[in-house]
């Protein structure tokens, strides 16, 4: 019976938008953008979710990331240069 009562924690899943004004609150003075974010999560780098238009990422696995950006579980998932590319 008590395995069925243990509920893990939700991720804390945020917009780009969101992760920004949250690292902006815990230090004004970063230089982490709205936008190197979204070239993370764009790149492959940091995993994320698409709900309609938006982009959600756990908030805990972005500043994982800015602890250790060197980690072998956030290199690129996709090796290809982003850009034109042909269609057969």
């Amino acid at each position: 019976m008590e395995i069925l009562n243990t509920r893990q924690p939700l991720p804390r899943m945020r917009t780009v938008k969101e992760a920004a004004a949250e690292i902006k609150e815990l230090d004004e003075h970063t230089a982490l953008t709205q936008w190197r974010i979204r070239e993370l999560v764009l790149s492959g780098v940091l995993p994320a979710v698409r709900a309609g238009n938006k982009i959600l990422l756990n908030l805990d696995t972005l500043f994982e990331y800015l602890s250790n950006p060197n980690a072998d579980k956030f290199k690129p998932e996709n090796d290809t240069a982003p850009g034109i590319r042909r269609i057969y």
